[in-house]
């Protein structure tokens, strides 16, 4: 079917298309829509902003159709309140619809996303929540629009310290042996974390051991085959450990994604010369650097980005420019997306500004890094425990899970030990992964386990409680059915539900522009809000003995539940159907 255009979108294009200019349409307290656009195009034709305002009114009758009333305010704001039909019809064309009349994109582009992040051998923390959660949701949303979407994760399984622990594995072969039964995310973790720790100890002490993992560092960079070998040991351990966590957070990592920083290793050597060949970077006491006018630390001299240390080694910036030049020349991207917090950001200014240097970035290729704040603790400060270290993922995960089952069993003593753990994964999970995406990306938040699995306030158990009640009333009509009803009026508590209900593609269209989850996850929580008034308003399957007073109601129930089902799916959140 094709998309659905929303109410204010229809209005919109007929006021310009009397005015042929924009109308500035936005949501009114003192109608539906109010357009004051009108003002501006005066301004500039020398006319005055009421006769302009009122040639709309002559062109735009308020006929029942679409308008049921339009009127002049002020200076020349147009304020235009729709028809009860037109809302009940344009919620009926979009239930009509698989994707609730959402369109895809006309032109979709190919988008590379960088996101979620860990490190082989390593613990995942709660720093690597935020990457993980905001680029799922968005790699989500932008398939749903259209849009081809190549994920990349760009895991740490590269550099010195693998040095130190392939040579720690030769010495000591049975360290990250597994048991006959095989073994899971917390068994391979502890192997690696243990032999981490050994190979450190004995690297930190033993001055032996430390010159000859520095030569099987060389051996590594140079590809001895034996050295990757138990290298690729590292990685298959780190995957099980991985996929676990994952597992629990309700994110879906495939192999094919994973392409970390040794993947682009064969390209370094040829990246460098590139750089060098044409200008774009220096060398500056051996070291090759790119230098920016306007990048200068505290001392006032130029801070430049290291592509090569002065002993042959690379760094970050020659891994990221090599994966930009993969990702423009062989995934044939027009979009780069960077989900990394914060604090690199000016790595990735000064990466940036090198490839589109180098050619590698033309203007017909958008690169964004989408930075984030950092998760804090009740005490306003970075989320740690109380011995000071980052607080660890599956601990967090599983706290979340044991708090949302106490929630869940308190609320409804009818479910079994079976629905309490299967809800208690839904809620707590997803209360995680609402919190961090309700805010707004670069702001820090609070994690506050009380206040996410919540049945009250902006919460995801909210929304939750919000789709099962909803199946709920429609598990008790018995014969009643779901059905549109446009020649029936709409009480106020239905009108606002139904125009939130019509804004759905219009908030997922801006989601996708900008990048910014959270504006999903406000427009869902404004939906359930608004049915919750609704609920209390308007009886459904007590509708005053009308049938079709019923159906209406009904239909607007099922509508909701679906929307609120779509925005979450689109989130990563679970929507269970009974809590």
């Amino acid at each position: 079917m094709a998309s659905v255009p929303s109410l204010s979108a229809t209005i919109q294009q007929r006021i310009a298309d009397v005015l042929g200019a924009d109308p500035l349409l936005r949501r009114s307290d003192r109608a539906d829509f109010q357009a004051n656009g009108v003002l501006g195009l005066a301004k500039r034709n020398k006319a005055n902003p009421r006769e302009l305002a009122a040639k709309v009114v002559t062109a735009l009758p308020a006929d029942g159709e679409l308008i049921a009333d339009i009127e002049v305010s002020g200076p020349g704001f147009l304020n235009i309140t729709v028809s009860d039909a037109a809302i009940t019809n344009i919620l009926a064309a979009r239930a009509a619809d698989g994707r609730l009349g959402v369109p895809s994109a006309e032109k979709p582009g190919i988008t590379v996303i960088d996101y979620a992040q860990p490190n082989v051998a390593k613990e995942m923390h709660v720093g690597h929540l935020r990457s993980s959660v905001i680029g799922d949701a968005i790699a989500k949303i932008l398939e749903f629009e259209g849009e081809t979407v190549i994920r990349r994760h760009h895991i740490g399984d590269w550099g010195t310290q693998f040095g130190m622990l392939v040579q720690y594995l030769i010495e000591h072969p049975h360290e990250l042996d597994a048991s006959p039964e095989g073994s899971d995310g917390e068994e391979s973790m502890s192997r690696l974390d243990r032999v981490y720790k050994a190979g450190r100890a004995l690297f930190d002490t033993d001055e032996e051991f430390k010159t000859r993992s520095r030569k099987r560092l060389v051996e590594l960079q140079a590809g001895d085959p034996e050295t990757l070998a138990i290298w690729q040991q590292f990685v298959d351990e780190s995957k099980i450990y991985f996929y676990s966590v994952y597992d629990k957070l309700d994110i879906a990592i495939r192999d094919e994604d994973i392409v970390g920083e040794s993947g682009y290793n064969d390209m370094l050597v040829e990246t460098c010369k590139l750089l060098e060949d044409t200008g774009v970077a220096v060398r500056s006491n051996g070291a090759l650097c790119v230098f920016f006018d306007d990048i200068k630390g505290k001392d006032g001299e130029p801070v430049p980005l290291i592509v090569q240390k002065a002993d042959g080694g690379f760094g970050y910036a020659a891994t990221d420019l090599s994966a930009i030049r993969n990702r423009v020349r062989d995934l044939h991207a027009d979009t780069l997306l960077y989900v990394v917090d914060v604090r690199q950001a000016l790595h990735f200014k000064m990466v940036f500004a090198t490839a589109r240097r180098a050619g590698w970035l033309t203007d017909e290729i958008t690169v964004k890094h989408i930075p984030f704040g950092t998760v804090l603790g009740k005490d306003g400060k970075p989320f740690k425990t109380r011995a000071g270290e980052s607080f660890r993922l599956v601990d967090l995960l599983d706290e979340a899970v044991d708090r949302a089952k106490s929630v869940v069993r308190e609320k409804n003593e009818e479910l079994s030990e079976q629905e309490i753990e299967e809800r208690g994964a839904e809620v707590g999970i997803g209360a995680i992964k609402y919190a961090d995406l309700s805010t707004s990306l670069g702001r820090d938040y609070v994690f506050d386990l009380d206040r996410m699995v919540s049945l009250t306030g902006d919460t995801s158990v909210y929304l939750q409680y919000a789709f099962a009640r909803i199946q709920s009333i429609l598990r008790k009509a018995g014969d009643a059915r779901p059905s549109p009803h446009p020649e029936l009026p709409l009480a106020p508590a239905e009108r606002a539900l139904g125009l939130l209900l019509d804004e759905f593609g219009n908030t997922l269209e801006s989601v996708s522009e900008t990048y910014e989850p959270h504006k999903l996850a406000s427009y869902l929580y404004s939906v359930a809000s608004a049915f919750a008034t609704f609920y209390e308003q308007c009886p459904v399957l007590k509708a005053e003995n009308s049938v079709e007073l019923r159906e209406n109601r009904l239909f607007l129930c099922e509508l909701t539940g679906r929307t609120l089902h779509q925005g979450m799916v689109l989130l990563g959140i679970r929507t269970p159907e009974r809590l």
